[in-house]
């Protein structure tokens, strides 16, 4: 193949068009660095060898020295709350919500995470203001979001079903469990204060909002009960076998107090006997060995728990096996068993508690909140051994 004379002038060309796109580019890179402070250069070189203390100096410094590095005082702010310097991000975050050069975005963000400062720092009131400050903005979701949080945590039920019902209609779906409750924790001041009509009002409203609500039941229960109409009561108690049956033990007691003042104890035991064969539950077992050993007897609450070990073999069930074991033995055998149950006893303290399904706390007695997490209904009335037994 013949060369062309052209070519050999246009190489020449060609290289030194490249070079002179190269040196642009090399000036640009080198233009932009020097624009940056030299702090932040610092700040990066910190972080890149795992000096985050340092680095976070640098970049406070580079943000003095350069105010207009707003994605910086974001950043920086979260970090600082991240961390639990949550007096540093307050300073941080005002700074910019004081500032006229923002966008309404911007300002916006800025409010937000202002806010989240406040609530991260137990300053409720401060964040509540923030937060109504966002409410019918572009960030309303986010504030309603926060706005319930904070009333959950002042115990401000009434507000927070208002802040409830303002959300949009597919979160009023995901708060349902939460109204509900919140419902059902103005049934129960209500009651306490023997103001029986609005015990009802907010118990209606809580199985309006979820049919399904345990608690409800439980309390329409307590409220028929008090006003003297056990049948009732006991109806209300019985529905949550088809809500939950995994609450059934709360309301073991309730029912077996109300058929001894209708006179028909008998029909009670045997109704939790088989709420027992159906919904295995070691709280329902508990409530009926204790019941069978004050009316029936020793020997009565070991045959009740032995056939239980049978069907579902469990720690705790062979603690209270020998429990009763203990009593109904003569005085020769009773060391024995004594010794064999101080040893189970030490391992069923550490299968007792109950456990959150979304987060894992555990603790000795029930919640209907959880006290780690904050989840409604997320900690059933299972034991720790129970859940290891589920399939």
């Amino acid at each position: 193949m013949e060369i062309e004379f052209w070519w050999l002038l246009a190489l020449p060309l060609f290289f030194a068009l490249g070079w002179l796109a190269a040196r642009i580019d090399i000036r640009q890179v080198v233009h932009e660095s020097r624009a940056l402070p030299r702090s932040y250069l610092s700040g990066l070189n910190f972080l890149l060898n795992e000096q985050p203390d340092k680095a976070i100096d640098a970049f406070v410094e580079a943000v003095r020295i350069d105010p207009q590095t707003i994605e910086l005082h974001f950043a920086l702010g979260s970090l600082f709350r991240r961390r639990g310097e949550t007096d540093r991000a307050i300073r941080m975050h005002q700074l910019l919500v004081d500032r006229e050069d923002l966008s309404e975005e911007q300002r916006l963000q800025a409010l937000g995470e202002l806010g989240q400062d406040f609530l991260k720092a137990g300053l409720l009131d401060r964040a509540e203001a923030v937060f109504l400050r966002l409410r019918d903005t572009r960030a309303s979701d986010l504030a309603l979001r926060y706005l319930l949080e904070i009333y959950q945590q002042e115990k401000d039920w009434a507000k927070a079903i208002g802040v409830a019902s303002s959300l949009p209609d597919h979160e009023n779906v995901h708060w349902r469990t939460e109204v509900a409750n919140f419902h059902c924790e103005l049934a129960t001041q209500a009651l306490g204060s023997s103001n029986f009509e609005d015990v009802r009002k907010h118990v209606e409203q809580a199985l309006l909002t979820n049919r399904r609500c345990v608690r409800a039941s439980l309390i329409q229960g307590d409220l028929l009960a008090a006003e003297g109409h056990d049948e009732a009561a006991l109806d209300a108690w019985k529905r949550i076998e088809s809500q939950d049956p995994v609450y059934l033990a709360l309301a073991a007691q309730r029912i077996m107090d109300a058929y001894g003042r209708l006179g028909r104890v008998e029909q009670g035991h045997l109704l939790l006997r088989s709420w027992l064969e159906r919904h295995p539950s070691l709280d329902l077992l508990d409530e009926l060995f204790h019941w069978e050993m004050d009316k029936l007897g020793p020997k009565a609450a070991y045959e009740l728990v032995r056939e239980e070990l049978r069907r579902n073999p469990t720690l705790l069930g062979l603690d209270k096996l020998l429990e009763a074991a203990l009593l109904a033995a003569p005085p020769e055998q009773r060391g024995d068993i004594e010794l064999v149950k101080q040893l189970i006893h030490g391992h069923t303290r550490k299968v007792a508690r109950y456990r959150c399904d979304a987060c894992g706390f555990k603790a000795r007695q029930f919640h209907w909140r959880c006290p780690a997490c904050g989840g409604w209904e997320t900690y059933p009335p299972r034991r720790t051994e129970e859940f290891d037994l589920t399939p």
